[in-house]
């Protein structure tokens, strides 16, 4: 699904990834560990085409496609969608209409016809029994006064209603107490299909736990430096980063 060959990039003239290269599999979940200033928020910013980040080498494929030569836009529309470690406000604008805005985006992207405001009103109401998000939230600005753990149930609520090929998670679990980190990422479970691949960011233990993920990688110095199984985040949590930075010097 996603392939991504000796990437570089760069922030502000700054280098930041130094080549990263990584390949996910349709049905497959993979987390992305390092330690701060590794690279993982640039690579997700890269995947989605923040125009901050430049990219200097490298290619990457999204099902066939070279994912560099679409718009931020178009690439949401062909699927790929981002769960934002701060998601931010946008006050006038309903959380109904805001996504009924994206949702008719995708299909006219496809040549399909918008959705029927009967028939969009009842995904509504069927989605946001996935991540227990209640029913005055959609009437109220997008995350306006929304708290840190409504924040991020409102950005699975939004993954459930666009149905994304691929998501990325950006440290979703920040911030999180227990009981809104399993709403979470139970929310996020039960949106796992065969057919979809997920790339999770984060620095906690609890997510491999709830998440149980195919994959663990290991980013240090904007490159991928181990990749593994659940059990090497574990080892993390035991040993931190700096076994790994010794092994690799």
């Amino acid at each position: 699904m996603l392939s991504i060959k000796n990437l570089h990039a760069s922030v502000e003239g700054k280098p930041i990834l130094q080549g990263v290269n990584l390949e996910i599999k349709a049905g497959e979940v993979h987390v992305l560990m390092g330690p701060n200033g590794s690279g993982k928020s640039t690579l997700s910013n890269v995947l989605v085409g923040n125009p901050k980040y430049d990219v200097t080498e490298g290619s990457i494929t999204f099902r066939g496609k070279d994912l560099l030569a679409l718009s931020p836009e178009d690439r949401a529309r062909e699927g790929i969608f981002m769960s934002f470690q701060q998601p931010v406000e946008i006050p006038g604008v309903s959380m109904t209409n805001f996504l009924r805005a994206a949702v008719n985006a995708q299909r006219a992207y496809r040549g399909e016809e918008p959705m029927k405001a009967a028939d969009f009103l009842k995904m509504l109401r069927e989605k946001r029994k996935t991540v227990g998000l209640d029913a005055h939230f959609m009437n109220r600005g997008v995350n306006e006064g929304f708290s840190g753990g409504e924040r991020k149930r409102n950005e699975i609520f939004q993954m459930a209603v666009l149905e994304p090929v691929f998501s990325i998670l950006d440290e979703t679990d920040s911030g999180l107490d227990v009981d809104a980190l399993r709403t979470v990422a139970e929310g996020f479970n039960r949106l796992r299909t065969d057919e979809t691949a997920a790339l999770v960011i984060t620095h906690y233990q609890r997510m491999l736990d709830y998440l149980k993920p195919d994959f663990v990688h290991v980013l240090v110095g904007g490159r991928i430096v181990r990749s593994g199984t659940a059990q090497l985040g574990y080892e993390i949590e035991e040993k931190g980063f700096d076994f790994i930075k010794s092994e690799e010097s």
